[in-house]
């Protein structure tokens, strides 16, 4: 690579400087927002099936665990009756 390539290859110092500064700005703002409690943004359609899926998953373990325990406990209630 010759002198003038490589000078056409590489950014121009003060164009990083800008980025880096911009950059650095940009995430203490949203740093700031963070710990203010600004943490709102809007879901993506997929993030929202996902979380839709989840939810439902979870509820179906919720109700395995609640049929679980009752029939634990009606089982125990039965067996406190006969004794």
């Amino acid at each position: 690579m010759g002198r003038g390539e490589y000078r056409r290859a590489v950014p121009a110092r003060g164009h990083c400087r800008l980025n880096v500064l911009w950059w650095s700005k940009e995430l203490l703002e949203a740093g700031k927002r963070r710990l203010a409690g600004d943490t709102a943004r809007a879901a993506s359609s997929r993030e929202v099936k996902d979380l839709r899926r989840e939810t439902t998953a979870l509820k179906e373990v919720v109700a395995d665990l609640t049929l679980e325990t009752r029939l634990k406990k009606s089982m125990t209630e039965d067996g406190d009756d006969e004794a």
